[in-house]
């Protein structure tokens, strides 16, 4: 087995997390090796980045914070530290033109993430930061033990940081494999799918609405809401708008849908009786209250082609007889290691010398910038506390 001499920082896992880590402690001139298990660096930051690369949401902090709801009071230090503002001052640092939509969603101008990671990646370089790529780790004690395309390897480090993911989309390298190597040292809480899509089986008459979106629409489970969109799905509803309730769902919260989040109580109710007689209920549906196809068949497919409540049907529609897509089709996971069992900058209680950050702390966030925003807050976190713990 090859032994490495000690170096000052090893960091374990090379997405936004791990690189914002390794970019803060090599910033303060000590020597640090990223090792990553997949042959590239920062595969599910790319992926994010195939749909625009959303970076963050530029809102007020009272908001943005309570996107995190029930938010760890690290974190909650983490994010008042380094939140949406700053995010956007980084990535402009790194030469990416950003902009902001209309919906407060933070993307670079060129919509990818590619030339934002090839800038970080060589300011990493520049720094001394030495990447290797295809390390797996397959032991955690004084020393990291890891397996190479060239053999096994051990390295000794001072500081060690984890940045190992969660449990979601495994084939991007975030599998939850780390868990019986950190069980030792930290708390864990178990995993759970968050920003998932739903499945359910549906009737012959939707298969034409496959692929229509539902806009305009309000959801809700529990006591989390949001207005947006989602998507009628072969298997489901999938997309934002029922990713943001999640965790309602997780719960075993229903998962409601108002067809029309912009009438009042009132005004569908007194449209509700001006239905002629003789009018069927899909013409009167789009008449009177210009709801497309796809909605109609929803409330149908849902509710029954003759609704007992109408009223209820169009602002209270109940998504019946689903449940959630298994946890590696999820866009993240909740659960993972305990912030209880960490200090106030990420390290294990039990071993001052061993840092954690990015998804695989039990922290959860809609899709919408807060999940990489925190990634990179805490990834900025532990990467401080590894520099406290070497001075």
């Amino acid at each position: 087995m090859t032994a490495h001499s000690q170096i000052d920082a090893l960091i374990v896992g090379a997405g936004p997390a791990g690189l914002m880590a390794a970019e803060v402690i090599s910033a303060a001139g000590f020597s640090v090796i990223v090792a990553e298990a997949k042959p590239s660096p920062a595969r599910k930051f790319l992926m994010a980045g195939k749909s625009g690369l959303n970076l963050t949401k530029n809102e007020p902090r009272a908001p943005f914070l309570a996107a995190y709801d029930p938010i760890p009071d690290t974190l909650r230090e983490a994010l008042m530290e380094f939140g949406p503002k700053q995010v956007i001052t980084w990535a402009e640092g790194l030469g990416q033109e950003m902009f902001t939509g209309s919906s407060g969603r933070v993307f670079p101008k060129v919509m990818k993430a590619s030339p934002l990671l090839r800038a970080w990646l060589s300011r990493l370089d520049a720094q001394g930061v030495e990447l290797r790529r295809n390390w797996r780790m397959t032991a955690l004690g004084d020393a990291v033990s890891f397996d190479t395309p060239e053999g096994p390897v051990q390295v000794s480090a001072k500081t060690v940081v984890l940045a190992l993911g969660g449990a979601s989309w495994a084939r991007l390298g975030s599998n939850g494999a780390w868990l019986d190597l950190v069980s030792p040292y930290v708390a864990l809480a178990p995993f759970m799918a968050s920003n998932v899509g739903i499945l359910r089986d549906w009737s012959p008459h939707m298969t034409r609405h496959f692929g229509a979106p539902l806009k305009g629409v309000c959801l809700t489970s529990g006591g989390y809401s949001t207005r947006g969109e989602c998507v009628i799905s072969a298997r489901g509803i999938e997309g934002g708008g029922v990713y943001a309730v999640t965790r309602g769902l997780r719960a075993g919260a229903p998962l409601r849908i108002d067809l029309l989040p912009d009438w009042s109580e009132e005004r569908v109710k007194q449209t509700l009786i001006q239905r002629k007689t003789k009018e069927t209920l899909t013409t009167f549906l789009k008449r009177a209250f210009r709801l497309p196809p796809e909605k109609i068949a929803l409330m149908m497919e849902c509710a029954g082609p003759k609704p007992t409540d109408l009223y209820a049907a169009l602002k209270h529609l109940e998504i019946t007889d689903m449940r959630l897509r298994p946890m590696d089709e999820a866009i993240s996971t909740a659960g993972g290691v305990c912030f209880d069992s960490l200090s106030d900058d990420l390290a294990a209680k039990s071993r001052p010398d061993l840092f954690f950050a990015g998804e695989m702390l039990d922290w959860d966030a809609p899709t919408g910038g807060y999940l990489l925003t925190a990634c990179l807050a805490t990834g900025r976190l532990a990467g401080q506390g590894a520099i406290k713990a070497l001075s």
